[in-house]
């Protein structure tokens, strides 16, 4: 039942498996451990976050395409559910209607991109994709009937996921058992779901070319493989994850604009979360995604911490102030390239080969 669940893809290591298992038990009951404001939002970006980079992953580490779009598909879907939330009223049916749409449109997209790898590749084609995102993100910004311009949509979500529905007046663990928790584990079985049909995916006999293309597109060619068809696939479904991604996000936030889904900003972190958690890995997407948004959500308090301890050594505690915080972010994750060059699920791995 495990296999099946797994695709047959275990993480063929005993600190890979724990690492996993940890996440998965921290994000289920993060309501009741953590509790508070702040650690339920990065739960839910995480869970956000972990589809975004699997989808990635799907594009660039198992099928070898360097793309800058894909924040463009996540901010669709994003705008599908706050458009159509906006203009039909909070309800499910919008939130259906929303996604359906961003669906479709990030399908014709994906399929018009992805044509461009029949003449256009390498750095080439990673150029352009920059550029579709750059005018996407400025049409997103202008059309402001639509979008909201810079200001963005702010939306209501059905009353069972709003935060002022109580459907129990008695806190469980210290949680409020209001919509806002139906909301996260409505995001928590999305994001499982969404993880393990990417998982089964990469596992099947489509993956498997996606990965003999990533090594050697002529060798695929002359066995008798569509390159063109395969790569196209693979654009096409990653588009289609990160677009429920973005509707995931957007039905946390009940609000959407530019920065929060369109920025290059997040497809810097996603690239990052990628090469963290390993580049060919679904469950590096999950550690990567897990370690990353943890560390940029509290690094600040860590070190805030660390510098009225250092008090007494002012050029320490200058050096350890929270105003630095992107420095410490940035050399950590220097040394993370440094001890894990392909990634944390990576390197695990390969320990346990050579055990």
């Amino acid at each position: 039942m495990l296999a099946r669940i797994l695709s047959n893809d275990y993480p063929r290591n005993r600190v890979l498996a724990v690492l996993l298992v940890a996440i998965l038990l921290a994000l289920a009951f993060t309501p009741f451990i953590f509790p508070g404001v702040k650690a339920l939002n990065v739960a839910a970006k995480v869970l956000v976050f972990v589809v975004l980079v699997a989808s990635f992953d799907l594009l660039l580490g198992y099928t070898g395409i360097v793309s800058f779009a894909h924040t463009m598909f996540f901010g669709i879907g994003a705008y599908g559910v706050a458009i159509a939330s906006t203009r039909m009223g909070p309800g499910w049916s919008a939130i259906v209607v929303g996604v359906v749409v961003a669906l479709a449109l990030s399908f014709v997209l994906a399929l018009a991109v992805g044509l461009f790898s029949l003449r256009v590749r390498a750095i080439f084609f990673s150029m352009i994709t920059l550029a579709v995102a750059s005018a996407f993100q400025t049409l997103a910004s202008q059309l402001s009937d639509i979008t909201g311009g810079e200001d963005g949509l702010t939306f209501k979500m059905p009353e069972v996921l709003s935060p002022g529905f109580q459907w129990s007046e008695t806190p469980f663990l210290g949680a409020s058992l209001d919509g806002r928790l139906i909301c996260y584990y409505l995001l928590f079985a999305l994001s499982l779901l969404l993880l393990l049909a990417l998982l089964r995916i990469v596992n099947s006999p489509f993956g498997r070319v996606l990965q003999a293309i990533r090594e050697n597109e002529f060798r695929a060619e002359a066995i008798g493989y569509r390159v063109v068809v395969y790569r196209t696939m693979s654009s096409i479904l990653s588009a289609l994850f990160a677009t429920l991604a973005g509707a995931m996000l957007a039905i946390w936030l009940r609000y959407n604009g530019p920065e929060t889904s369109l920025s290059f900003e997040i497809m810097l972190d996603v690239l990052l979360i990628v090469v963290i958690g390993g580049m060919g890995t679904i469950y590096g997407a999950a550690i990567g995604a897990a370690l990353f948004l943890v560390a940029q959500s509290y690094l600040q308090d860590l070190l805030k911490l660390a510098s009225d301890a250092a008090s007494g050594l002012p050029w320490l505690s200058a050096l350890l102030s929270p105003d630095r915080w992107l420095l410490w972010l940035g050399l950590l994750f220097v040394l993370s390239v440094y001890y894990f060059p392909t990634g944390i699920v990576g390197r695990l791995r390969a320990m346990r080969a050579s055990a």
